[in-house]
């Protein structure tokens, strides 16, 4: 009996470090709405929503068509060493699962001047490590005075802390 006991003791161990396990690798799925006007304010046009999002590594950024005409293509120079660009169709749903730590830029390929640009920052060690490069990128059109917002919003709120 005493072996029974021990044998289902360590299949019961054995199957909540492997529930453990799944959860701790769980992924958080973060929605960017692509819109033409912000529904809060609507003197502001053409932007993501939510501008800036913080994840975890392993977390996935789902990109919502929410109105017509938009993409998301990441900036060059604003990616950690390493990551590959991306860019998506227009009018379509995008998914895209980011594992290295660091800022990552983006922005709408159509709406470039007007502002539609937006900020991933995944934690971890070595979040900042692209940061001055990111900060360092040049911008077109209303995309300058956005991305000074960006950067004033990421001081202020402490976004680059832990």
């Amino acid at each position: 009996m005493q072996n029974l006991v021990d044998r289902r003791t360590v299949l019961i161990g054995m199957a909540a470090v492997a529930a453990s396990n799944n959860l701790a690798f769980a992924q958080t799925v973060h929605n960017v709405e692509m819109l033409n006007k912000d529904p809060e304010d609507s003197k502001r046009r053409m932007i993501f929503s939510p501008l800036i999002h913080v994840i975890e590594p392993g977390d996935t950024v789902k990109f919502l068509p929410t109105d017509k005409g938009h993409n998301t293509v990441s900036i060059k120079g604003m990616l950690p060493e390493g990551v590959e660009p991306w860019k998506s169709k227009i009018n379509q749903e995008f998914d895209l699962t980011l594992e290295k730590p660091g800022v990552y830029g983006y922005v709408c390929q159509p709406h470039a001047t007007m502002g539609m640009v937006g900020l991933i920052i995944v934690k971890g060690e070595g979040m900042t490590d692209n940061l001055e490069a990111a900060k360092a990128a040049k911008h077109r059109g209303r995309a300058k005075k956005v991305w000074e917002e960006i950067w004033a919003r990421v001081e202020e709120e402490n976004l680059l802390v832990g």
